[in-house]
Formats: structure tokens, C-alpha cells, sequence
């Protein structure tokens, strides 16, 4: 019965985390992966993923927006120094990665502080594939996961 509830689980988690494009060659075809946000220690919170296209055409996230912010901006990396994006492009037969020390979401006026064990809902809206729902689970402040993404 365990073993069947967490296979459940493991399987609602994946189709939450999971978001569809147009499919196929002919567009862009997303999924989400690897989401987390460390615990924040003030009004502001970092928050990771991976965008993948298993795709034939490019897509481009414009925005993130979350109940939990004020605002939810994207940054990006350039070198070593940190700037606000409009919009990221998700590649064709490519990924999208947030990473610590890279590109990154960006909680801003928190409305509260999300403690880890929570998940933090957003929805990312992209240029081509509509809007995708992820539940972001809030780990550790000092978290770092084992791919180092």
C-alpha cells in the first residue's frame, strides 16, 4: 500500500511539475524539472529550475508570476554580473537552466516567508506555450542539490 501511494505521489508531482506546448517537431514541446527555492531569510527569494524543449521550434519565457511575491522577475548572468531580463529563450532541442550563481527567478516583496517543507505555486508564461504551473518546493536556506543546478 506504501508503495503504491508514493508511486502515486511520485507520479502527481512529475505531472504538476510537467507542461505541455504544442508538441512534436513542429513546436516547442516543455517540461519542468529540478525546481527549488531556499528558504528566505528576508522579503526577497531565489527560486531554480530547468525549462526543457524536447521541441523543434524555440520558445521564450516572458514572465513568472506567483500569489506568495509582489513580483517574480528573471535574471540573468552575464559574466559576472547579474541583470534583470525581459524575457529567456528556451531553445530548441535545449533547456532553460536557474541555477545558483546563473540565471535565476526572483521573489520580490514576499508576502509572506515560505519555511521549507512548503511549496511555493507559480505559473511561467511563455511567448508560444501558454502558461505552465509548477509547485516549487521550499527547501533548506543553505540547500544545494546534487547536480549543482
Amino acid at each position: 500500500m506504501r508503495r503504491t501511494a508514493a508511486s502515486a505521489a511520485a507520479l502527481a508531482g512529475a505531472l504538476l511539475l510537467a507542461g505541455c506546448g504544442s508538441g512534436g517537431d513542429a513546436g516547442a514541446d516543455l517540461s519542468v524539472s529540478g525546481a527549488y527555492m531556499p528558504q528566505p531569510v528576508s522579503d526577497m527569494a531565489a527560486g531554480f529550475l530547468t525549462v526543457a524543449n524536447d521541441g523543434g521550434a524555440a520558445d521564450r519565457l516572458t514572465s513568472v508570476t506567483s500569489d506568495v511575491a509582489g513580483s517574480v522577475t528573471l535574471h540573468e548572468t552575464v559574466g559576472s554580473s547579474m541583470r534583470e531580463a525581459a524575457s529567456l529563450e528556451v531553445p530548441a532541442h535545449g533547456r532553460l537552466v536557474f541555477r545558483s550563481g546563473g540565471n535565476h527567478l526572483m521573489f520580490e516583496m514576499l508576502k509572506r516567508k515560505p519555511k521549507q517543507g512548503e511549496t511555493v505555486d507559480v505559473e511561467l508564461h511563455f511567448a508560444e506555450s501558454g502558461t505552465v504551473k509548477v509547485a516549487i518546493p521550499v527547501k533548506p536556506a543553505t540547500y544545494r542539490p546534487a547536480d549543482g543546478h
